[in-house]
């Protein structure tokens, strides 16, 4: 290539902005944890690491259920995606399905006993992971650090 050719190169490449870099380093940021998260829960407890996001929305729920489509917005799945999601997990006695007495067209996922056990375990494990990686951030700082990645997922206080 010649030198014209590469300075004209140099010249039609932009620098991405400053939103589109925060964009893909919180991207990356997110597979390296989900990676971890799941080598780490996979290889204890046996769960991957979207299957202890379920457990766990599940246990911060009002009587440890929620309407199926409720979970599909909390875990940024179709409704189609939580059904296949909850299978497994239904299948080892960690959620249970419960319909609505009043609305047949309405159904629950719900936390068993054995499920909250093995979200107990899971959960020093998950801990472990997130306070290493967020040793960058001062103690002080986590907290807005989390209301503004909950923010940029569109989460409020009423569905997080």
């Amino acid at each position: 290539m010649t030198r014209s050719a590469q300075a004209e190169q140099a010249d039609s490449t932009v620098a991405p902005s400053a939103a589109l870099e925060c964009c893909l380093r919180l991207a990356r940021a997110y597979a390296v944890l989900t990676r971890r998260l799941d080598n780490a829960l996979g290889s204890v407890h046996g769960l991957s690491f979207g299957d202890f996001m379920v457990l766990y929305y599940l246990q911060r729920a009002p009587g440890a259920r929620l309407r199926r489509i409720d979970l599909a917005e909390r875990l940024g799945l179709t409704a189609s995606g939580v059904t296949r999601t909850l299978l497994p997990l239904e299948q080892l006695g960690l959620v249970a399905r419960q319909a609505d007495a009043r609305d047949a067209r309405v159904g629950y996922a719900v936390l068993t006993r054995p499920g909250q056990r093995l979200l107990a375990h899971a959960t020093a494990s998950a801990e472990s992971i997130g306070a290493e990686a967020m040793q960058a951030v001062p103690a002080d700082q986590v907290d807005a650090v989390a209301a503004l990645l909950g923010q940029l997922a569109g989460i409020n206080l009423s569905n997080a």
